[in-house]
């Protein structure tokens, strides 16, 4: 059990299927308990791959799981846009949501049609489905809020723009069609003054925090693999800028995470049970 005096934190994104963490996993587990991080959404990239996070949600009482297709895969699934095979894909009792899914033009993996098409299917799914979406937004702002404005527009759903690195335009507009935002380890790193600007703007009600793991390692611990402990760091930054105390800051993380994800189970209380 984690230490009674620990602010209790949910890790919103990570990647317990990647090598860097599944070669470890119960150990990354047990560090993740010790730190005060209780639960884990454990995300898919791909169609094709979607059984690995379902796997490790199944084996683990206090592991969830998404499904998706991540932009730079939108040209190379097959089923990238595929409205009936995402929802296939997320008919699990461990899904909480659609994604991560989005817009990523700092690479050219797939094309911006293609981005843009496997997008809306999964908008599609997580509307008709009611589940929200996690959405990758890098270097697409414009095109990110447009295509978010104009789905809501047929028909609401929920999201969470994650992992944010993106503009404060995107961020206001997001959070005014009801998108929650959900900040990593790059909070922490020295050049990151807009984000932190940003971070203390939100409304309270709409912010997450994430690792994101094994990437973008926050503060003191950059340049290794990241890991769901790490998502206090990020919590203690966040806290700092929005002048509030860790606990209180964990409590609201908390509170908002369930309730966009809010086919989480909390009634198992460790992470690796």
């Amino acid at each position: 059990m984690p230490d009674d005096n620990k602010p209790l934190m949910i890790d919103s994104h990570a990647h317990l299927d990647y090598p860097q963490l599944s070669d470890d996993l119960d150990g990354v587990l047990a560090r993740a308990n010790a730190a005060g991080v209780t639960h884990i959404i454990t995300i898919g990239v791909k169609l094709s791959t979607a059984d690995a996070p379902k796997a490790i949600a199944e084996a683990h009482d206090n592991v969830w799981c998404s499904v998706g297709i991540h932009p730079h895969e939108a040209g190379n699934e097959p089923d990238a846009a595929n409205i009936d095979a995402i929802r296939a894909a997320a008919n699990h009792p461990k899904c909480v949501a659609i994604g991560e899914a989005g817009l990523d033009y700092f690479y050219d993996y797939a094309t911006p049609q293609q981005q843009a098409d496997s997008f809306r299917a999964q908008i599609a799914v997580a509307r008709e489905v009611d589940l929200p979406i996690i959405v990758h937004a890098r270097d697409a702002d414009e095109d990110m809020a447009a295509i978010l404005e104009d789905e809501m527009e047929k028909g609401a759903f929920s999201g969470v723009l994650h992992c944010f690195s993106s503009g404060a335009d995107l961020a206001r507009r997001a959070v005014a069609i009801g998108f929650y935002i959900s900040f990593s380890g790059i909070l922490t790193f020295n050049k990151a003054d807009e984000l932190r600007e940003i971070a203390a703007e939100m409304p309270e009600d709409r912010i997450l925090v994430e690792t994101d793991s094994p990437y973008l390692a926050p503060a003191p611990h950059r340049g290794r693999p990241n890991e769901p402990a790490y998502t206090a760091h990020t919590l203690v930054k966040l806290a700092a800028v929005r002048g509030r105390q860790p606990a209180d800051m964990a409590a609201i993380t908390r509170a908002n995470t369930l309730r966009l994800f809010n086919r989480m189970d909390l009634s198992c209380k460790t992470v690796g049970s």
